[in-house]
């Protein structure tokens, strides 16, 4: 390379650094290009977001779609606005709502609301849903997403109709009876082709939020719950009152029942409700308006085709028995449905002196128009009648025991001795048979009258007629009386003191001092020792019905304190008109008749001696 080119490079190397030197960027507007590059890097991001946001829309709309392909097909029934639809009788209001199609409201007139309203809301449309689900080949109708149009609408009779992209139709149609049953069917037109040649069933989804009716929140709860009776005549029972409860039920059912104390409301299918249906129930706090979450997950017949509707009966009103038996008659299906099950009468044998006495005398009494206070003291009067003779007889057993009192004693007190006790309790028996007297004829009665008034344990805070009536200083019979009340709840006591439990432990305990009094003057030598532990357990048990009873209604405590005081009235009478003289004379002459009779021993007696005879024998025995 010759100086000639060295010269040129250098010169073009001076010129290029030049004019780079001389283009260059100042300060700002280095800064100013540095920002515009932020700019579009910022905009190319947002643009980078805003196409994955597009993308990810795009598919849930896509999942929503393949999720629910009601969209598709009921398009246009997707879409529209909520309207009201009222059926109407002289006893029942019930009001439907055009989305879902189905009954979202009910009002029974005639019955005081809680806050003092003419009439009682059992539920409102937060409260109860209905869901009719049907799947298809691909696509799934669900009626709580469909929009109906109501026609042929009068007052008690309505046509919903919900119609598909392909000119086919859902129609539920009802017609609401004289009372309070109410009639209604699901049938599908030109949907055919949606179904498998398979598919016989559809499902159903029923869940209600059991509204707190009565003021009594404890006692009404213990009173709530979810009844379903099985096919076939099958038999009728219910979840647990007192717990959260789950359940699935093998058998076809004809009902389910969400009920409360004093009102229900009975699904009933024409086909049944096929097995395997889930039940539930769960327990809400204190305060909160509401007893118990209801829901039911069921099955039932469904006909693809549109030939057969399917077929459901709604009972929506009180817990009457006589009402629901009169209402039943009135279903078209044929059934022996059994709603009257709905009232419990308690269990077997006391639910059948309910139905075939109790009840019969409750509605002889109402029919007079007395007041239902008035009815239950009659009811009361009644029943001591019919029990009087067994009453008098257990006492005249007691008043024998007790006028032979010194001459047992005199008669058994060389059998001191603890190894006597056998020989003591035969000549006891002995005399027992002698004198013609039995230890055990004053309890007979007393059991049988038991039964009694375990059913009106039952029977009273079951009675629909005693819900709002008043009576003396209890306004209504249906729940407790307060004398005092206070905010705070109290463990065991509640949130008040109801005077009618009060007046009734205080009759119980005076019945229990006579009763104890009148067995204490009967007992001889270590029976007496052992009465008097006894009597401190039957002086608690008072204390104890307080704590039990002090939130329940005020009829059945009122009940129970008429009865027991008249209890002790009779036999307060009993002791003051018996002659202890002539009544120990009788016993003189029978044991005269007797005490040369050696055949004359009870079957306790001879028992005894021949459990006598075999532990002399045993005795000898070890002593060789």
């Amino acid at each position: 390379m010759n100086k000639d080119t060295i010269i040129g490079f250098v010169l073009i190397a001076i010129v290029l650094i030049g004019f780079s030197w001389y283009n260059q960027p100042s300060a700002e507007e280095i800064e100013a290009a540095r920002r515009q590059d932020s700019i579009a890097a910022v905009t190319k991001e947002k643009a980078i977001q805003a196409q994955k946001i597009a993308a990810q829309a795009q598919q849930a709309a896509a999942d929503s779609a393949a999720l629910n392909d009601t969209t598709a097909l009921f398009h246009q029934a997707m879409n529209g606005t909520s309207q009201k639809v009222v059926l109407k009788n002289s006893k029942l209001e019930l009001t439907l709502d055009t989305k879902g199609g189905v009954v979202k409201k009910a009002v029974i007139k005639g019955f005081k609301s809680i806050d003092n309203k003419s009439d009682v809301t059992l539920f409102d449309e937060q409260d109860q849903n209905l869901n009719f689900m049907l799947a298809g080949k691909q696509d799934n109708i669900v009626t709580a997403d469909l929009f109906f149009t109501p026609s042929e609408q009068t007052d008690t009779t309505v046509t919903m109709t919900a119609v598909a992209g392909n000119g086919g139709q859902v129609s539920l149609k009802y017609h609401l009876g004289q009372d309070y049953l109410l009639h209604f069917s699901l049938q599908t037109k030109g949907l055919a082709n949606l179904f498998a040649p398979s598919y016989k069933e559809m499902e159903l989804e029923w869940n209600d939020h059991c509204r707190q009716q009565e003021k009594g929140y404890s006692f009404e709860n213990r009173y709530t719950s979810l009844y379903y009776k099985e096919a076939n005549d099958g038999s009728t029972d219910k979840l647990s009152e007192t717990s959260d409860k789950t359940k699935t039920i093998e058998e076809a059912l004809d009902w389910v029942a969400f009920r409360n104390q004093f009102f229900s409301i009975a699904l009933i299918s024409k086909d049944n409700f096929a097995g395997n249906s889930s039940l539930s129930s769960v327990q809400d706090q204190k305060g909160s308006g509401y007893l118990k979450q209801f829901d039911a997950r069921l099955k039932t017949a469904f006909d693809p085709t549109g030939a057969q509707p399917s077929e459901f009966e709604m009972y929506i009103g009180p817990n009457d028995f006589r009402l629901i038996q009169a209402v039943e008659k009135q279903s078209q299906f044929g059934k022996e449905l059994d709603l009257e099950q709905l009232v419990d009468l308690g269990w077997w044998l006391l639910r059948w002196i309910n139905r075939w006495f109790t009840l019969y005398v409750f509605d002889w009494l109402t029919g007079f128009g007395f007041n239902m206070g008035i009815v239950l003291i009659l009811i009361t009067l009644l029943l001591k009648g019919i029990t009087f003779p067994m009453v008098k007889k257990s006492y005249m057993s007691s008043a024998k025991m007790r006028v032979l009192k010194p001459k047992f004693e005199e008669a058994t007190k060389q059998y001191d001795k603890p190894e006597d006790q056998m020989k003591k309790q035969q000549e006891m028996m002995s005399l027992y048979s002698k004198y013609g007297v039995s230890p055990l004829s004053g309890c007979l009665p007393m059991l049988i009258q038991m039964p009694i008034w375990l059913a009106m344990f039952f029977f009273v805070p079951n009675a629909i007629q005693l819900r709002g009536q008043s009576f003396l200083w209890m306004s209504d019979l249906s729940t407790y009386d307060p004398i005092v009340e206070w905010s705070t709840n109290i463990w065991g006591i509640g949130d008040h003191l109801s005077l009618t439990c009060i007046l009734f432990c205080v009759a119980q305990l005076t019945y229990t001092w006579f009763s104890m009094q009148q067995q204490k003057d009967q007992m001889v030598g270590a029976q007496a020792e052992q009465m008097k532990m006894m009597q401190w357990m039957m002086y608690i048990m008072p204390l104890m019905f307080f704590f039990i009873f002090n939130d329940y209604s005020s009829g059945l405590n009122f009940y129970y304190f008429i009865s027991l005081f008249m209890s002790a009235a009779i036999m307060y009478a009993l002791r003051k008109t018996t002659n202890d003289a002539k009544l120990l004379a009788t016993l003189e002459a029978n044991y005269q008749a007797n005490k040369n009779n050696p055949k004359k021993q009870s079957g306790l007696a001879s028992r005894l001696e021949a459990l006598q005879k075999q532990a002399e024998e045993m005795q000898k025995q070890r002593k060789h």
